[in-house]
């Protein structure tokens, strides 16, 4: 597949899941945090008024392929942002589909350039798998509270909300979770989405104490299978890009797997 196609592929596969999460919430987890979606330009917007990470989960992502990126669209995004009450929000967009006059445009809209993340990508029948001692293996709706739980503290993330709000992806069409357990306590846990040819690597956190003991080697694993079972052809994930020197354990499990980076890619912050 060629780079273009497949950095399409890729950026819309972690559109669609991020929202899916969001846009098919129950009304009463919309109404908690203050959520709205869009399908603009060919991508997605997310706003999250009363995201208790202060931004995180505010968003705008997958544009550029079916519109070009123009001060226009990009005003167009962050109205929407600002209309919603969003205390702030990251445009992920690919490198490939910014333009020349991109400096001019986040001049306009008060965009700043932040930390970058990689993508990657792995065909299914090149994934390398691993090995735990731990037990691993689905989850289903009856655990979903708790494997939403899991999700948010190993990212040290407040509960609350978010946790209803994730305790619901088990339940949407298309999505999967994953879990690991030291004896009868889940540790870590993993999200899938089925999106036609490309599997998104949903998300996926380890609690503190359980680190370093191949829970999402093995994680990675059952995902990749689930991909493959459905016929996907590619999985596709993203994590933070460390500085100089450091290291990120989540993207050495990646590069380990078989996945191989298709570019860094800027996160530029809006604020209102």
């Amino acid at each position: 597949m060629p780079e273009d196609r497949l950095s399409e592929l890729a950026e819309l596969a972690e559109a669609e899941n991020l929202f899916r999460i969001q846009d098919e919430a129950p009304a009463e987890v919309k109404a908690a945090l203050g959520m709205a979606s869009a399908r603009i330009g060919g991508g997605v917007v997310l706003a999250m008024r009363d995201d208790p990470t202060g931004g995180c989960w505010n968003k705008a992502l997958g544009l550029g392929f079916a519109r070009p990126i123009t001060h226009a669209l990009v005003a167009e995004v962050c109205d929407f942002l600002r209309e919603r009450g969003s205390p702030g929000a990251h445009l992920q967009l690919a490198p490939s589909v910014l333009p020349p006059d991109w400096a001019e445009i986040c001049a306009a809209n008060g965009l700043t350039a932040e930390d970058e993340w990689v993508k990657l990508v792995c065909r299914t029948e090149e994934f390398r798998y691993g090995e735990t001692e731990l037990r691993v293996g689905p989850v289903d709706g009856s655990r979903a509270g708790e494997a939403a739980a899991i999700f948010l503290r190993g990212f040290a993330m407040p509960e609350g909300a978010l946790s209803d709000l994730f305790a619901t992806v088990v339940r949407l069409d298309g999505f999967r979770a994953f879990g690991a357990w030291d004896g009868e306590d889940m540790v870590a846990n993993a999200y899938l989405l089925l999106n036609g040819e490309a599997a998104e690597l949903s998300g996926a956190s380890t609690l503190q104490g359980h680190r370093n003991r191949g829970a999402q080697t093995a994680l990675l694993g059952l995902r990749a299978d689930a991909a493959a079972k459905a016929g996907c052809r590619w999985l596709v994930a993203e994590t933070n890009l460390p500085p100089a020197g450091l290291v990120n354990p989540s993207l050495n499990n990646l590069l380990r797997a078989g996945f191989r980076p298709l570019y860094a890619r800027r996160n530029w912050l809006w604020r209102p």
